[in-house]
């Protein structure tokens, strides 16, 4: 495995690798749990609005930064993260690996590295946020791995 620095011709690759990897929490998890109208109102068009933050993950002169793990020359995973230097904080904004090459430590890498090139910056404390439901059980045991500390929170929707 490589991990490199993202470069325009990554876009393509990156964003079907988001929605590949977060379709099972929109489809499987979310929409059933909450039904159709707040899922319409709140996610209905998540597919279209990863395409648009993943497009806008990598800005490095706003401190946004991407990086991509490669495995055998493809793109097998990525981490994207921001950094506010004024306040010594950085938080990992998206981390999606590919399906095949979940649990071969990819995620732990790519973080690793982000959390080095975060300290770099200035960064001290990170931040990462993930569900609190099955689906995301995975990450959560992750970062728990890494040594972060979860803060329990709720969020609640209700048709009006």
């Amino acid at each position: 495995m490589r991990i490199r620095p993202y470069v325009r011709h990554d876009l393509a690759r990156l964003t079907a690798l988001t929605i590949e990897t977060f379709r099972p929490y929109y489809e499987d998890t979310f929409r059933p749990l909450v039904g159709e109208l707040v899922f319409a109102t709140e996610h209905g068009h998540w597919r279209d609005d990863y395409r648009a933050q993943v497009a806008a993950l990598h800005d490095p002169a706003h401190h946004r930064f991407v990086a991509v793990a490669e495995v055998r020359g493809l793109i097998a995973g990525y981490v994207a993260w921001r950094v506010d230097p004024a306040r010594e904080n950085a938080e990992v904004t998206i981390l999606a690996v590919d399906a095949g090459h979940r649990r071969g430590r990819i995620a732990t890498a790519l973080c690793e590295h982000a959390f080095g090139e975060m300290r770099q910056l200035g960064a001290r404390v990170v931040e990462i946020g993930t569900g609190g439901d099955l689906f995301h059980a995975p990450a959560r045991a992750l970062y728990e791995r890494l040594g972060c500390v979860a803060v329990p929170a709720a969020v609640y929707y209700r048709e009006l």
